[in-house]
């Protein structure tokens, strides 16, 4: 996909309301494009010097009444609502306006990525990068790249000794063999998608941070879901990259291990996969997963006690509202993808969304 942003009447009205504010509070979902995308409206007001306060979270609470204006970036409620996919080339084009500055093309372009979109535009020629043979991992570390990797998978993948006998079949492990391992191992009895998923994990673009935009885009998801309070430190440029390629690496290897160890049912047209004990902040990287690398269904559903996340072809906002208000929870959705919390067990949960769909 591409990426496209506000149009430029709509992203003023949104700069001057934010300019003329007393105090923002940026309500935004655990995610690494919302993410990217509250860390570049955060770098926009702290240049125009409008105090604000940054949360991220799976499901947000409905946003407190004790702020003069609050954004909802990638959830609604909010006095402003920053819903436009990529969430960040939005959230750009608003700073764009707000305080032209501080806007990191390459953070909204990482987070572009991690909503599926391609580099493109005014953002790619602003960050002016360029592709380089090889794969799209964080680190210069091949064996750890592949093995933390949540861009694919494969028999490698949250393996680190698996991943390094790989890379030790190789006669050179220079990039162009490390991505055609990476497209082989990737599509090896998976579904037909699969062959198109694995192409955005090959010739990446080259970053300063994390390497490379695809890299620096799973790092961006994965301390997003894992440590939101990183995530925001991250997006806003602090120095704590290594904190958040720990945090990269144990999402990586929790949820290549859910995906193995997980319990599956297909019924018409959606794939339920069940993880019975997995923390919460995998089930959206486990759902992508299969969606991608497992499942022939245009719908796929993981599942725990007490929440779910769902990776689908099409909007599933409707029906995950559905089952979820039935069981008395809340949850948020977008772009074929969403996340639902609910004070209930995974079997009825699977009955429920299954009658929704």
């Amino acid at each position: 996909m591409s990426a496209a942003g506000h149009p430029e009447p709509a992203r003023d009205r949104v700069a001057a309301t934010l300019r003329d504010a007393e105090f923002v509070r940026l309500v935004a979902t655990a995610d690494g494009d919302a993410l990217a995308a509250a860390g570049l409206l955060a770098s926009g007001l702290d240049a125009a010097e409008v105090p604000y306060q940054v949360s991220l979270a799976a499901v947000p609470d409905p946003p407190a009444t004790d702020a003069d204006c609050t954004v909802a970036v990638g959830t609604d409620g909010g006095d402003v609502t920053v819903s436009e996919s990529p969430l960040a080339v939005a959230a750009a084009e608003i700073v764009r306006s707000l305080a032209a500055e501080a806007v990191d093309a390459t953070l909204a372009l990482a987070g572009a990525y991690c909503a599926g979109y391609e580099p493109e535009g005014w953002l790619l020629e602003q960050a002016g990068l360029e592709r380089a043979p090889g794969i799209a991992i964080p680190t210069d570390d091949s064996i750890e790249g592949l093995a933390g990797s949540t861009l694919l998978h494969a028999g490698f993948s949250g393996d680190g000794e698996a991943a390094a006998a790989a890379v030790a079949d190789l006669e050179t492990a220079d990039g162009r063999s490390l991505a055609s391992l990476a497209a082989l191992s990737a599509v090896e009895d998976a579904p037909p998608r699969a062959a198109n998923a694995v192409q955005r994990f090959l010739h990446p673009h080259s970053v300063d941070r994390f390497e490379t935009l695809g890299g620096f885009a799973d790092v961006l998801d994965a301390v997003a879901r894992e440590h939101p309070g990183s995530g925001i430190a991250l997006a806003l440029g602090h120095d704590i990259e290594e904190t958040a390629l720990e945090a990269w690496r144990s999402h990586g290897q929790r949820a290549h291990e859910a995906v193995r160890s997980a319990s599956s049912s297909r019924y018409d047209g959606v794939s339920v996969v069940r993880v019975d004990g997995a923390a919460p902040d995998t089930l959206g990287t486990v759902a992508r997963l299969w969606f991608h690398y497992r499942s022939p269904e245009p719908t796929v559903v993981a599942v725990t006690d007490g929440a779910a996340a769902v990776t689908a072809e099409g909007a599933v906002e409707s029906p995950l509202r559905e089952a979820t208000t039935a069981l008395g929870g809340r949850s948020t959705a977008r772009n074929g993808h969403g996340t639902a919390t609910f004070d209930a067990s995974a079997t009825d949960f699977t009955a429920a969304i299954r009658e929704a769909l």
